[in-house]
């Protein structure tokens, strides 16, 4: 990085507006270590648990940081230690104790690592690819670790998720993600019906195996112009992102065979208008409450704001309903 002078924009230009100075200069105390090789994870003496995201695919997305925060840890916690070993073998690391940690002993271990951070010491997380604890371990641990008051600090990185979905063509602006759709049964049909219905963008996972199937089954819940992106093998060698619809989508699955880790991205539902609320549904709901004695102003106002109606709508049906009287006040508008 250049040396920032005096004059060039730098941090100590007089002509610098407050504000970007203020925020430079907690750059300056949170950013980059300035030692190479210096520590991953706040000093203190403390322990730490640290969540460490790593390669989706391509070796070359680990960090600096990321190789840092997993040699200064005193144990490791992985979903396979086979497939950790290697990537730590070609970040140059060796020593370092590793530990299983997947979806059928996170309970098991959950007690053993907070005890280890209570003890001082740091441990790393991470999954087979990607952020551990999105639809991998991880997060059982760190809600455990936070309710102790124990540091849990993040070394971000890759993520699957976020690369389908910017790589997508489709609106980024909000979305949610769905992970893996349940494989059958009522609850399979019950989340589809929720994801048709989503007008977010949806990120989900799927296996390769299955992706036939499900873009099957969100044709038929969503219709088959709905826009969809299936992203595979990304980062690698490989790496595809197919865009079209969902009834594209499904001939495109079935003639051929998906390979690789897929996440596809559904556009949302696409806004819907409301049906037009009658007189004899407002009317109804009027008589029910000034039959019972409340005032017509607040009534009015309720009724008007509950169907999204115009107020002096509401409030002439109001009085056709009272009869040839006069109000105590006119509708404010």
């Amino acid at each position: 990085m250049d040396e920032i002078r005096p004059g060039d924009g730098g941090a100590t230009d007089p002509d610098l507006d407050p504000d970007v100075l203020e925020e430079l200069e907690l750059w300056g105390d949170l950013g980059e270590d300035p030692e190479p090789g210096g520590p991953a994870v706040p000093r203190g003496g403390d322990g730490a648990l640290v969540l460490v995201a790593t390669p989706i695919g391509n070796l070359g997305d680990l960090s600096p940081r990321a190789v840092r925060a997993l040699e200064g840890a005193d144990v490791i916690y992985c979903e396979d230690t086979r497939r950790s070993r290697k990537l730590l073998t070609h970040a140059g690391i060796s020593g370092t104790t590793l530990r299983s940690l997947h979806g059928h002993n996170e309970d098991d271990r959950i007690d053993e690592i907070v005890r280890a951070v209570g003890e001082g010491r740091t441990v790393a997380v991470v999954s087979d690819a990607g952020m551990p604890g999105i639809s991998d371990p991880g997060s059982r641990v760190v809600g455990a670790a936070a309710r102790a008051g124990q540091t849990v600090t993040v070394v971000p990185g890759p993520s699957a998720v976020l690369a389908a979905l910017v790589s997508s063509g489709l609106a980024t602006d909000r979305f949610c993600f769905e992970g893996f759709l349940p494989r059958s049964g009522r609850e399979r049909r019950q989340r589809l019906e929720s994801v048709a219905g989503e007008p977010r963008t949806t990120v989900l996972f799927e296996a390769p195996g299955r992706v036939a199937g499900t873009l099957a089954d969100l044709a038929s819940a969503c219709g088959h112009d709905r826009p969809v992106v299936v992203a595979r093998e990304l980062t690698k060698l490989h790496e595809e992102v197919w865009r079209g619809n969902l009834g594209e989508a499904v001939a495109w699955a079935e003639a051929g065979v998906v390979r690789g880790e897929v996440v596809v991205v559904l556009a949302g539902a696409p806004p819907t208008e409301a049906a037009p609320v009658g007189d004899d549904v407002l009317t109804a709901a009027l008589a029910e409450r000034l039959a019972a004695g409340e005032r017509t102003r607040g009534v009015v106002d309720d009724i008007a704001a509950t169907f999204g109606v115009p107020r002096r709508r509401v409030y002439e049906l109001a009085l056709d309903w009272r009869g040839p009287t006069t109000p105590a006040s006119p509708p404010a508008e």
